[in-house]
């Protein structure tokens, strides 16, 4: 595919964040600060956390940013063995029984900026480096990103509290977060809170109409705002999606998104008949959601609100989805199985065109789906 455009298309600049003036503002701000604040960026995915922390990073620590800036991504710690250790690592790197500890690390660029040549490819994100006065310590010479950190859990949270405390004199922690109410009060006290939304689809088409420019591509008229409909606020995705589109030679048919869409969705026709063969229809489970802990939808039932929410599918697209994914050859199903489905498959399709509650009927098959994976001869 050659250079992936989330990083060549990366921005450089504050003013290049696709975001509100007022949060543009608000980070630039707060990078030029004499003593930058701990942050808490959240919002949902694909809105520019990533993007925004490093040009903080880099207008912070100036053009040696990338040795002096440590990324711990939380998630890759939930539900792992060891995970108390390879965060105690990650934060104490010469053992847990010393006093060393990352955030209490000063770097030689805190001294002085200029040991560290800047590339002619990164200019100061605020459009000015950050002046020091000669011979005088930088504030912050170090900054610790944790990413996604409402998967830390409360223990981890407590430990970095209490080396927040302690150790952080010319140290900056940064935490991104999709549920900032996962993070606990001690942190959030701490830590200046930026909310990130979802960027509106014409921000996310004008951007991708930009990046095309840029790779000398040109779109058919309205696909631009289908990838930006379907990617659903997520510039990531709409990014990757169009990248895709371009190196096929598809950006010539709008219908070419959609049939992007639809192979993309077979691997959640997979999840729902995963869970559905394992008895799981109906799986609630209670997640926070604001301020309020919410029961929500998971299983088979979930896997399928989410599949046509997000591809907006109706219920005779589903079923076609459910064909192709179980007769391409990608499902692996003994051939008594394969039959039983697709048995099960042809009754809620030929029960969808006399009904007038087609989910009523696709549950009805997911709850078929379940008894043949009760049955054991899945």
């Amino acid at each position: 595919m050659g250079a992936m455009w989330l990083e060549s298309h990366r921005p450089v600049l504050f003013s290049e964040l696709v975001a509100d003036a007022t949060i543009v503002s608000t980070l630039t701000r707060l990078s030029l600060q004499a003593n930058p604040p701990h942050l808490l960026l959240s919002g949902p995915a694909g809105s520019g956390k990533t993007a925004a922390y490093r040009l903080l990073c880099r207008q912070v620590l100036g053009p040696s940013w990338e040795s002096t800036t440590h990324v711990l991504q939380a998630r890759d710690l939930a539900r792992t063995a060891g995970a108390m250790a390879t965060f105690e690592a990650f934060l104490r790197p010469e053992g847990s029984g010393s006093e060393d500890t990352l955030a209490g690390r000063t770097s030689l660029d805190a001294f002085d900026q200029s040991l560290s040549a800047s590339p002619s490819d990164s200019p100061a994100p605020a459009g000015e480096e950050t002046g020091l006065s000669p011979g005088a310590l930088a504030p912050v010479s170090r900054i610790i990103v944790i990413e996604d950190a409402d998967h830390l859990g409360h223990a981890r949270q407590s430990y970095l509290r209490r080396m927040m405390e302690e150790s952080s004199r010319s140290a900056r922690f940064i935490f991104t977060t999709h549920t900032p109410s996962r993070i606990i009060g001690a942190l959030r006290s701490r830590a200046q809170h930026v909310r990130l939304p979802a960027p509106s689809r014409t921000m996310i088409e004008q951007r991708l109409d930009a990046i095309l420019n840029r790779e000398n591509h040109k779109a058919a008229r309205g696909l631009l705002g289908d990838v930006a409909h379907v990617s659903n606020g997520n510039l990531r995705q709409a990014i990757f999606i169009t990248q895709l589109l371009a190196q096929r030679d598809l950006l010539d048919d709008r219908s070419h998104v959609q049939t992007l869409m639809a192979n993309t969705s077979l691997r959640d026709v997979q999840l729902m008949m995963e869970e559905a063969l394992r008895g799981r229809v109906h799986d609630w489970k209670w997640e926070r959601q604001g301020n309020k802990n919410s029961r929500v939808l998971k299983g088979a039932m979930g896997a399928l609100d989410n599949m046509m929410g997000t591809h907006e599918l109706d219920a005779r697209d589903v079923v076609d989805r459910v064909h192709a994914f179980l007769t391409r050859g990608r499902s692996h199903f003994q051939d008594d199985t394969l039959a039983l489905l697709l048995n099960a498959l042809s009754n809620c399709d030929m029960r969808l065109q006399r009904s007038a509650q087609p989910r009523i009927q696709l549950e009805r098959f997911l709850q078929e789906v379940a008894t043949v994976g009760a049955n054991g001869v899945a």
